[in-house]
């Protein structure tokens, strides 16, 4: 499997990872098929599930949209690995333990049927009749054993036997929800901890085998992102951590990697963080494009033609604020700035909504019509005027997405060797 292959060469002390992309935004794996070598595609609990998810997609249905994606982009799909991230009961914090976590079977068995081969084991959550504070290991440990049984008996293909993510020290999906002013790297004792609960935990529930393809477990490094900050990773801080994996056989899974630079990139991967998880940052270059093309159009259109899709998509949010509105806080206008511009992207939860999807047809196919000219390309798409200058009369507003997009996916493919 080619998870394993990464774990070798690491184990060799080679240097390399591989970029895991949480992201089901068709403009976004559209252009990571048009990268060279392996793909590593996740989709969360509160992405797709058997209910659907914010996508509205079960995981059989999320397989066949990768597929057909692949198809339609000549990419070959024996390179494409499915995985599941943060499954558990995440999605049913509020209902009591029992009705929760027998949902998280369900959700596991559907995953594990469709095809998905790598499995991140999260029931960190308390749930509604848990004791009040921190969820106890063991407990959290217990019942992601209890779902890893559940996707041993559930795997379609005897020969794919599925690789598992353990470990759940990172904040909630999407990036943290409040401004941090630092961030401390997981203690190794903690992680010892971590490691051997959650072994035992495989072992009383009789699958001790499974334990044998736990390839990584996730730490926190001390990378985070937010609404309006970004830490950034210090090795010198995550050197225990770095040092301890060595002589473990597994590697580390970092989260919220989203907007780090190339070096630090680099250096997780130096560091054995070989899984780098990045889907935020993908689609706030796929914003940050759209955007500049919106401004364009005003530049180039009179007002009673234009899509004037940034004001519609600002809409659409106010009429539905349920994906945004516990995550940014502050006065009217910071909140307003935070809809359009927050690194956390909240955005991403209503490109598919149907007013935005005709608004944004619109505005291709009126810039589509026209010559972007220079001037233009340069003020508000200034990284993509190499490209434009290469292309010419060729250069379309789909080419300008595509390069934006592709500049976060070539960072982390360079970081990954």
């Amino acid at each position: 499997m080619i998870l394993d292959d990464v774990i070798t060469a690491q184990k060799k002390g080679e240097a390399r990872g591989i970029t895991s992309i949480c992201s089901a935004h068709p403009a976004v794996l559209q252009a990571a098929m048009r990268q060279d070598g392996n793909l590593l595609i996740e989709s969360t609990c509160n992405q797709v599930n058997q209910f659907g998810g914010y996508t509205g997609m079960t995981p059989a249905d999320f397989v066949r949209f990768v597929e057909q994606m692949a198809e339609d982009n000549g990419f070959n799909p024996d390179k494409i690995i499915l995985g599941g991230d943060h499954l558990g009961p995440n999605v049913w914090q509020n209902e009591p333990a029992d009705e929760a976590m027998a949902k998280s079977e369900v959700m596991m068995r559907a995953y594990l049927q469709a095809g998905f081969t790598k499995i991140h084991l999260d029931c960190s959550m308390r749930l509604r009749d848990d004791p009040p504070g921190l969820l106890d290991l063991e407990v959290s440990a217990r019942r992601s054993a209890r779902l890893a049984k559940v996707a041993e008996e559930s795997r379609v293909n005897q020969n794919e036997a599925p690789r598992y993510v353990v470990g759940t020290e990172v904040p909630v999906p999407g990036g943290a929800t409040e401004h941090e002013d630092g961030v401390s790297a997981t203690r190794i004792e903690d992680l010892e901890q971590t490691i051997d609960c959650t072994r035992r935990a495989f072992k009383e529930a009789d699958i001790e085998s499974a334990w044998e393809r736990v390839i990584a477990v996730v730490v926190q490094p001390g990378v985070e992102f937010g609404d309006d900050f970004i830490q950034d990773y210090d090795r010198r801080k995550a050197a225990a951590l770095s040092g301890y994996i060595e002589i473990q056989p597994i590697v580390y899974e970092a989260h919220s990697t989203d907007y780090q630079t190339p070096g630090a990139l680099r250096n997780l991967v130096e560091d054995h963080f070989a899984i780098l998880k990045v889907g935020p940052e993908l689609t706030f270059a796929y914003r940050e494009a759209v955007f500049a093309l919106s401004m364009m159009e005003d530049a180039l259109l009179p007002l009673d033609e234009r899509s004037n899709f940034i004001r519609v998509l600002d809409n659409v949010m106010l009429a539905d604020p349920q994906y945004w509105q516990r995550y940014y806080h502050g006065d009217v206008q910071t909140i307003e700035f935070a809809r359009k511009y927050s690194l956390s992207d909240r955005i991403r939860y209503y490109w598919h909504y149907p007013q935005v999807q005709s608004t944004l047809k619109i505005l291709f196919t009126n810039l589509n019509a026209l010559v972007l000219p220079p001037g233009l390309v340069s003020q508000f798409a200034p990284r993509q005027y190499d490209l434009y200058r290469d292309q010419k009369a060729g250069f379309t507003p789909q080419d300008l997405v595509r390069a934006r997009i592709n500049e976060v996916l070539q960072k982390y493919a360079q970081a990954c060797g």
